[in-house]
């Protein structure tokens, strides 16, 4: 093979990878699937900042300490409370979240299926 058709043989492969590349971002929704991921991480900040700073606030006069240093005591046990029901309301939060915006993502791939 002269140098030319060698040229034009990595030229056409190279255009083949990158066609195939694309394909698999639009078929596996990567693209979709990085901003989702970038998104969880932020709202997952926010909704900790919420939680820590805002409504465990508000429950600290119902408790025996400071929100995060909360005891309850049974016998010999100290059970940490307070720490646990601020991740146990951030975690309530974030699956809220995470149902309305599915419930809506799924509300919309059906329009588009029967369209």
């Amino acid at each position: 093979m002269d140098k030319e058709t060698e040229k034009r043989i990595k030229l056409e492969r190279a255009k083949r990878l990158k066609n195939e590349f694309l394909e698999f971002l639009k078929e596996y929704k990567v693209l979709s699937l990085a901003i989702a991921f970038i998104m969880g991480g932020a709202s997952t900040s926010l909704v900790n900042s919420l939680v820590n700073d805002v409504i465990m606030p508000i429950f600290e006069p119902l408790m025996s300490a400071k929100w995060r240093e909360a005891i309850l005591t049974v016998g010999p046990v100290h059970i940490v409370y307070g720490a646990f029901l601020a991740q146990l309301i951030n975690f309530l939060i974030l699956a809220l979240i995470i149902f309305v915006v599915t419930k809506k993502i799924l509300k919309i791939e059906r329009e588009e299926k029967n369209k």
